[in-house]
């Protein structure tokens, strides 16, 4: 079978798995690159029973010479085609299992960026875009991912109850964040008064296409960041990073952090516990 017609079978397994867009999309990115490269460098299309464990060293070593890959992205590629593998390998579509052998890539773990409370109220008011700044508010005061920001309906805000419901979040999971006394003053002036009147359920919803790309909000953002002169490079992500962070930093118990952010494992929610040098100052003079 060509590698080819196997990354098209894998594909329709993903589907038939259920899982998310993003996932298909970001897995089937990085295996027609993996095909790209593996045509190019022996001129000709691959059957799967021709590629050895050396392709697939070389590949990620193209990675990182050729596109200048950071080893989180390397790391992700190198996961894609282990999952691929062990499909193909599963479905006896293949000899043997020849990601197994390869040893993963090295990460460094680095601190998590994120935006103290002043820094996001300063960011925040400097968005001049009124849409974009009501979207800003709400990743900065639910901890939503921006896709599932994105994607609410008007259904799923519900004012009266005070209550946000995330459907189909990460992982196909449904839950609920109740709405800030903050942002429920928002949401109330932004449907009544701001929120065109057009023939579309989401919630944010522009007059032309009745609906927001995640580009347009993060592109918005980062001119918000250079015009401030922040040093921090900002996006959506970041502000579901300081949501949870300053919650951590005042107080807030980490399992109920958990539960807002929608994480499964508790491990994934402790990395915004943040200690700066003033926290270890304090530390350290305890004693």
């Amino acid at each position: 079978m060509l590698l080819h017609e196997a990354i098209e079978k894998y594909k329709q397994y993903l589907i038939t798995m259920d899982k998310s867009t993003e996932t298909i999309k970001g897995y089937m990115s990085d295996l027609y690159s993996f095909e790209f490269f593996l045509e190019k460098k022996h001129n000709c299309p691959l059957y799967i029973d021709e590629i050895q464990t050396v392709d697939i060293e070389d590949y990620l070593y193209w990675l990182k010479d050729e596109r200048a890959l950071q080893p989180a992205s390397r790391s992700r590629n190198l996961y894609t085609l282990r999952s691929f593998w062990k499909y193909i390998h599963n479905k006896e579509l293949c000899p043997r299992n020849i990601a197994m052998s390869l040893e993963p890539i090295r990460l460094q773990k680095k601190e998590r960026v994120y935006l103290s409370a002043d820094e996001a109220e300063e960011f925040i008011e400097a968005i001049d875009h009124r849409l974009i700044k009501i979207v800003a508010k709400t990743l900065y005061y639910t901890g939503m991912r921006i896709s599932e920001c994105l994607n609410l309906k008007v259904t799923d805000v519900d004012i009266e109850n005070q209550v946000i419901h995330v459907i189909n979040g990460k992982g196909k999971k449904d839950r609920n964040i109740p709405i800030n006394k903050n942002l429920l003053l928002i949401f109330k002036d932004y449907l009544f008064n701001i929120r065109p009147k057009i023939d579309s359920d989401n919630f944010f919803a522009t007059k032309k296409t009745g609906s927001l790309s995640a580009a347009y909000v993060n592109r918005i953002f980062q001119d918000t960041a250079k015009k401030l002169g922040l040093q921090k490079h900002v996006t959506a992500h970041i502000l579901r990073h300081s949501f949870a962070s300053n919650l951590i930093r005042n107080g807030v118990n980490l399992v109920h952090v958990q539960k807002l952010l929608g994480h499964s494992n508790l491990k994934v929610t402790s990395i915004y516990t943040h200690a700066n040098m003033d926290d270890l100052s304090q530390a350290i003079n305890v004693l």
